[in-house]
């Protein structure tokens, strides 16, 4: 088959180019502008890509248009589709058609949890040998790109209710012929498509409908649903046909209630910042997990998956390792940067449900520390005034809030609009420190001015928000940030004049953090790891700076993120900084014959064996 995609570019259309190449189609398409990582990945695939709409684009003679649901019945390219008589489709119903017919599909829907649960239960069944096919509508950080087409059974795809495209309003997972299904949440959503909670109810008990029953010739469908949302419950008992199991997260002695499966209880934070609980099943401790996702949401949605891999097959202990290894997703409490002690974040959160629960969580990962949040309202729904008032209690649980400007308000009818200014006096009214700054750069110099060691920025929105992370960063200065492909040359560079004698590939440039300062690239370090244990390598400072702490700076963070990433330990070889490794940071003198497996195999302990270089461990 030969597929052009319109709007190739983004998030989902790029990630169904990439399946389809896959699975042996040829693949072309267009787009206005490319950025990274899609361009990287469109290049890397070799898959040609018009810039700009126009009718010739198709002149290469498609099987197939894929249209997104921001394209219209009078963009070019669908009018000249229509003219050659090519036939039209969405991106979720060629994926239906064309990737899930001889799988076992694995949807994961709800209003909230679908990207994180989505990336944990690839990441289980990969982890267990199982070589699963996904589709995310994110970024999970162990894989480092959202799809990928495995040879396995299994495909598991992110089930999102938002329509498939202009000339056809049905919800996207409708299309993805379910045989496993989560269903973490019920609620309001979208309202730019969904008037009212009834439809979105709607929506749901479609998709619950096309789980298999027994009698319909095959094996059951099975439906893992939470049992602490009235709403999901209520979809699933007017509609499921299939097998259901209904999981929770318990207060401490709290019994599972009556009719559910799965439960956790016993939720501890440990002191390398894991969430640790116990899972049971049926009442019966079925083990204890640990993981690095915070917050009781995230907890719900590990039990999820956990019963889902336990379905598939996957046995308790390796389900367990894979749970503790579970990096997470960019845009989900991911880190941006540090600068003078500051530590900025970044978050998707635009609904107040989970920018409630995205705070909650904060407070338990960063304890006594500040939290302040910035919000751009930008989505579809968080631009409209739905949710005004819920918003104002989902922000008291910080301790600032800055309410930016809303985006793009031409696009939302003035009577409909959500008032920005009007959530930062609610919130200053009832007791938290609020302010309404709708420039960009006001708010820079306000976080610059104001936010002091050890605060936590964390950024909400659904969009880059005119690059604001980066310019706090900045504005601060001598910022550690986690490294861009746009790095690795001046990482090769500053790695060479230091002296060490490391290669540097284009895969390990995430592995690395950098800082710049006024002059550029300063300093680097990477981070490897791998479960229980990390390597420190590259620490590398541009000779024209050594002696300005920016060495101790970089080991700092990257000490820090091992025990953000659940490291137990900490490795690292060194010809001549023992002396600073061991005074500043702890680390101790060790013999390599003591490593384990996996750091034995590393490339930057297998490179070296019967070198100079001393092995020195730090314990978290």
């Amino acid at each position: 088959m030969k597929a052009h995609l319109i709007g190739i570019g983004g998030t989902g259309m790029g990630a169904v180019a990439g399946l389809l190449a896959a699975a042996g189609h040829e693949v072309r398409g267009s787009d206005t502008a490319l950025y990274p990582p899609m361009s990287d990945q469109l290049a890397a695939l070799a898959i040609p890509v018009a810039s700009g709409y126009a009718a010739d684009n198709l002149a290469w003679g498609p099987d197939l248009v894929v249209v997104g649901n921001v394209h219209g019945k009078d963009h070019v390219e669908v009018a000249a589709a229509q003219a050659r008589g090519i036939p039209l489709t969405s991106f979720p119903a060629v994926i239906g058609e064309r990737l899930l017919e001889d799988r076992h599909s694995i949807v994961i829907a709800g209003t909230h949890g679908k990207t994180t649960t989505t990336s944990l239960v690839a990441h289980i069944l990969a982890e267990a040998g199982r070589d699963p096919s996904f589709l995310v509508g994110g970024v999970p950080l162990g894989f480092r790109q959202g799809w990928r087409l495995g040879a396995g059974p299994d495909f598991v795809i992110e089930g999102d209710e938002y329509d498939s495209a202009f000339f056809d309003k049905g919800s996207k997972f409708l299309h993805y012929r379910p045989r496993t299904a989560v269903l973490t949440s019920v609620e309001l959503d979208h309202v730019d498509i969904f008037s009212s909670l009834e439809q979105v109810r709607e929506a749901f008990r479609k998709f619950v409908a096309l789980l298999p029953a027994a009698g319909d010739g095959g094996e059951p469908g099975l439906l893992v649903v939470c049992a602490d949302n009235a709403e999901a419950i209520a979809v699933v008992e007017a509609a499921a046909r299939c097998r259901v199991e209904r999981y929770a997260v318990l207060d401490d002695g709290q019994e599972p209630p009556a009719g559910v499966t799965w439960s956790a209880r016993g939720i501890e934070y440990t002191r390398t910042g894991r969430v640790a609980f116990d899972v049971l099943r049926d009442g019966a401790v079925f083990g204890r997990f640990e993981t690095l996702l915070v917050g009781r949401h995230n907890v719900g949605n590990v039990v999820a998956a956990i019963a889902v891999a336990h379905a598939r097959g996957v046995g308790a202990e390796a389900i367990r390792k894979a749970v503790s290894s579970f990096a997470g997703v960019k845009r989900r409490l991911e880190l941006r940067g540090i600068a003078g002690g500051v530590t900025v974040l970044d978050d998707y959160a635009h609904h107040p449900t989970a920018v409630r629960e995205t705070l909650k969580a904060l407070r338990k990962r960063y304890g006594e520390r500040r939290v302040i949040a910035v919000y751009e309202p930008r989505s579809a729904t968080s631009r409209r005034r739905t949710f005004q008032h819920e918003f104002v209690e989902a922000f008291a649980h910080a301790d600032e809030v800055i309410v930016g400007a809303l985006f793009d308000p031409t696009r939302i009818p003035k009577d409909e609009r959500f008032e920005p200014e009007r959530l930062a006096l609610d919130l200053h009214q009832q007791g938290t420190k609020a302010s309404y700054l709708p420039e960009v750069d006001a708010i820079v110099r306000h976080l610059a001015a104001t936010a002091a060691p050890g605060d936590v920025v964390v950024v909400l929105s659904s969009g880059s928000f005119d690059g604001l992370h980066d310019k706090v960063l900045h504005a601060i200065g001598d910022a550690v940030m986690p490294a861009r492909p746009t790095d690795l040359e001046g990482i090769r560079a500053l790695v060479a004049r230091a002296g060490l004698r490391e290669p540097i590939e284009a895969d390990d440039v995430p592995s690395f953090f950098v800082l710049h300062n006024e002059a550029g690239l300063a300093a680097v370090v990477a981070l490897d790891v791998y479960g229980d244990e990390a390597i420190l390598r590259s620490l590398a400072v541009d000779p024209e700076w050594r002696g300005g702490g920016y060495g101790w700076m970089l080991a700092d963070t990257a000490i820090d993120q091992a025990r953000f990433r659940g490291a137990r330990r900490i490795y690292l070889l060194t010809e001549i900084a023992s002396d600073f490794f061991a005074a500043k940071h702890g680390f101790r003198v060790v013999d390599r014959s003591t490593v384990s497996a996996a750091v034995a195999a590393s490339r930057s302990f297998r490179d070296t064996h019967g070198s100079t270089f001393v092995a020195m461990r730090l314990d978290l």
